[in-house]
């Protein structure tokens, strides 16, 4: 009996072992209809969640550049819009009256409304002009305070798209007491407040200049 069972173990150890297989074992999955990706996904983001995409564009920092000047008062005027006509008929990004840009060299409101590049021609040609009519008042006032503001260039040329360049005078030279506002409400001193500060030594005054 011992004689057979250790004969025989050495075959049973080989059927043992000759019955697995040596590699990966290979299993099929099979994915329930309602559970395959046919297509692609739509991500639905939680609401009230912002999401950043890396196309959006960030606009640049303007700081207290001459850019920045011109872009905040857009904003104040249109909110940046070039093709925008408030109730009063003033036009584009930065809202001019058809007078002030008659004096700029335009007489055709619709091709201004239509052209950004024109818009920026005429608002530093208005800019350069307001310059040079306020030049001496812009030196004298500098650095004082009217109505507790400081006075700044930016501020007064900023006041000065406002209210017109002979208001901005009359303004100074009361020391605040001839304060004209427009049909909105602001006002020469919120302006000179406002828009103080911006660094715009680099527009050159210009004696009646033209687009």
């Amino acid at each position: 009996m011992r004689k057979w069972i250790s004969l025989s173990f050495p075959l049973i150890m080989i059927f043992i072992l000759t019955s697995f297989r040596f590699g990966p074992t290979k299993t099929v999955v099979v994915v329930p209809e309602a559970l395959k990706v046919n297509g692609p996904t739509e991500v639905l983001f939680p609401q009230n969640r912002t999401f950043f995409s890396p196309i959006m564009v960030t606009p640049p920092f303007l700081g207290s550049s001459y850019v920045g000047f011109k872009e905040a008062l857009a904003f104040k005027e249109s909110q940046g819009n070039y093709f925008r006509t408030n109730t009063l008929g003033y036009l584009g990004k930065y809202q001019f009256g058809i007078g002030t840009l008659n004096l700029m060299g335009v007489y055709n409101a619709t091709s201004f409304l239509k052209s950004p590049i024109l818009q920026e021609k005429v608002f530093l040609t208005n800019v350069e002009r307001n310059k040079w009519i306020l030049r001496r008042d812009i030196k004298r006032f500098v650095g004082k305070r009217i109505n507790g503001v400081e006075i700044t260039e930016s501020g007064i040329l900023a006041a000065a798209h406002l209210a017109g360049p002979g208001n901005v005078k009359k303004y100074l030279r009361s020391y605040g007491k001839i304060n004209v506002q427009d049909a909105y409400g602001s006002n020469i001193s919120y302006y000179m407040k406002k828009f103080s500060g911006y660094d715009t030594s680099g527009v050159l005054p210009r004696r009646n200049p033209k687009v």
